[in-house]
């Protein structure tokens, strides 16, 4: 058969299989059966953008779905939800994810449809489907980040965290003057540079033999030529602190003042931001946290939205964000929300204790865990750690990353990488000077 190639095999818990194009297959047993999910990572991301071509990244997660050789506008969608199916796509700065869970039968429709795009999606690229789907992401922007309370804080925290210039200084969504830019030779260009076999890992999870997997995809992908041209990320390294503390002081309509603070921690992956990961757990994850514990319910000076205080923006290729958000409560200003949690983060430095450290363990042990707990979730983390990594297991095994970590550790992280020189602050306060807080 046509481009299959075997590198590796079914072993253990997941297959991994490799054609003559570069496509990288992984299999996995699924934990409810009768169902396929079928997760396409492909290695390109926001930090591929340079300065002037923002957001195309984002903007083919739109645009794969607007038709191809073979299928019309809207048809890729149909397909696999009238199978009952679940079909959907998202963007970072590292990777570009598309993924479908079907019933079983319908494996080699999703594959089909997967293939297709791949193949020919340039072939159905008009004007007229970049104009429309610029458009949406246009609306997408103002609706998640112009026209609603806080939401330019992650752009205006990667301002401050990432050097101008740096391919991680801008969102994946882009600014608004380089989606007016974008023209149809560059839209089709970006996808024959960025859009091939050998950019792509392929995970299904499904109770059907993998080499019976293999057989397929190798059916449906084999053909697809590998790219002629591998484009390069734009140098993604950066040393040392932040060089703060950096301010951004924002007066909008807010309905209460809200504290961002941002420290540069290891890149995804490095033993350094397994630390930190912990360190955020112990500082601001659930309920049994410090911030929740001493500024929700002690002194009244947060608001509980349900998300976690504090977490690890998880960036690969450069340093990560250790983040810490908070909105106030009514009556308490953003200056003195401020000084409460600098003060709670400093704490850490003293000393943390093993049951704070086993409790921050629990909680990312369970977030992991609940990832794994469905076909497509478990084929996305799957993707993830063989993108990313170059390693499948690691889906399975990454909570003994935690294991060894110690309370020394921790401590001695804080100290090292929650300072001053190394904090961004994105504050935002409410334009009427009586309001401060939100609901109790």
């Amino acid at each position: 058969m046509h481009g299959l190639v075997t590198t590796n095999g079914a072993t253990g818990r997941v297959g991994q299989y490799t054609l003559e194009n570069g496509l990288r297959l992984v299999t996995a047993p699924a934990a409810t059966g009768q169902v396929a999910a079928v997760n396409l990572w492909y290695g390109v991301g926001s930090r591929y953008e340079v300065p002037g071509r923002t957001g195309f990244a984002h903007l083919f997660e739109h645009l794969m779905f607007q038709g191809s050789g073979n299928v019309k506008k809207g048809e890729h969608f149909d397909a696999v939800e009238r199978l009952g199916g679940d079909i959907n796509a998202s963007t970072s700065t590292d990777r570009t994810n598309y993924f479908e869970t079907v019933p079983e039968h319908a494996l080699d429709l999703a594959l089909w449809l997967e293939a297709d795009r791949l193949a020919t999606l340039r072939a159905g690229m008009t004007q007229e489907v970049l104009d429309n789907q610029r458009d949406v992401v246009k609306n997408e922007r103002r609706q998640r980040y112009d026209n609603v309370p806080y939401g330019t804080a992650f752009e205006r925290i990667l301002r401050l965290g990432y050097p101008e210039g740096h391919p991680y200084h801008h969102p994946t969504i882009g600014s608004m003057e380089d989606l007016d830019a974008a023209d149809l030779d560059y839209v089709l260009s970006f996808h024959e540079r960025h859009y091939g076999p050998d950019n792509l890992v392929l995970t299904v999870v499904s109770d059907l033999d993998p080499d019976d997997v293999h057989q397929r995809v190798a059916t449906y992908f084999g053909g697809i030529a590998a790219r002629e041209t591998v484009a390069e990320a734009p140098d993604s390294s950066l040393e040392g602190p932040i060089g703060g503390p950096a301010r951004d002081m924002v007066t909008e309509a807010v309905p209460a003042p809200a504290v961002f603070l941002g420290y540069r921690v290891g890149a995804y992956g490095e033993r350094e931001f397994d630390v930190m990961h912990l360190v955020s757990a112990v500082l601001g994850q659930g309920q049994g946290s410090r911030l929740y514990r001493r500024l929700v319910v002690e002194r009244g000076l947060a608001v509980d939205d349900g998300g976690a205080a504090a977490d690890v923006l998880p960036f690969r290729y450069t340093p990560s964000l250790m983040l810490v958000t908070m909105i106030a409560r009514d009556g308490v200003s953003g200056d003195e929300l401020e000084a409460a949690i600098l003060e709670e983060v400093a704490g850490l430095a003293d000393g943390v204790t093993e049951e704070e450290l086993d409790r921050a363990r629990a909680v990312l042990e369970r977030d992991h865990l609940q990832s794994l707990s469905n076909p497509s979730g478990l084929a996305d983390t799957i993707g993830s750690c063989t993108q990313l990594f170059g390693d499948p297991e690691l889906a399975y095994t990454w909570p003994q990353r935690w294991a060894d970590v110690t309370t020394d550790d921790i401590v001695a992280g804080a100290k090292r990488l929650l300072t001053e020189e190394n904090l961004l602050i994105v504050r935002f306060d409410p334009e009427d000077p009586d309001t401060q807080g939100g609901d109790a």
